[in-house]
């Protein structure tokens, strides 16, 4: 599965960047991500992290299930049987489940104790967390949020944001991210 969604990710990243007219070398200064490692993930060569993702996302201005998502038409997301983006530590998973125009949806899994940082998006993205089991606390700059399961909250994506599980069960989250004005 691993391999499929490197080659996925590599040949859409490839696609799009020079659709934009983009070269591997002002694509590498935009995202902050090396020459050498956009080339790897272009040919499908490794698993590019959750964060390298959202780098080479924001880099092409497009929405991360762009780069994962090529089908058109009646989509089916089943648990575990998608393509999965993890942190590098492999603490917090997320599976995309569906992406139309300016949304994603996503499942999330966040493990027992575990924290995950999330880069600030461009301006204009939203996010809105929803936990459907257990237990998280969202910290957005000083502010600390405790949700609870089935609570959700929705903020400005453009500042780091940490995702925390408290607990010593599995999170689950479901993630709808929005880009307005994109």
């Amino acid at each position: 599965m691993e391999e499929k969604v490197a080659q996925q990710i590599g040949d859409r990243v490839r696609q799009l960047r020079i659709k934009k007219g983009i070269s591997l070398e002002g694509f590498a200064s935009k995202s902050h991500i090396s020459k050498l490692t956009l080339m790897k993930i272009e040919k499908g060569e490794g698993n590019p992290t959750l964060s390298v993702v959202w780098k080479i996302a924001n880099g092409l201005g497009v929405p991360v299930a762009s780069l994962l998502m090529v089908e058109e038409g009646i989509e089916l997301s089943r648990k575990n049987q998608s393509l999965e983006l993890a942190s590098s530590d492999k603490q917090f998973i997320v599976e995309p489940m569906f992406q139309k125009n300016h949304y994603e949806l996503y499942r999330g899994y966040l493990k027992p104790g575990a924290i995950y940082q999330s880069d600030p998006h461009p301006q204009g993205v939203l996010e809105c967390v929803t936990v459907m089991t257990n237990e998280l606390i969202v910290r957005i700059g000083d502010e600390a949020y405790h949700l609870l399961e089935h609570d959700g909250i929705r903020f400005n994506g453009d500042k780091i944001h940490l995702y925390e599980n408290p607990t010593e069960e599995l999170t689950v989250l479901h993630f709808v991210i929005t880009y307005e004005g994109w």
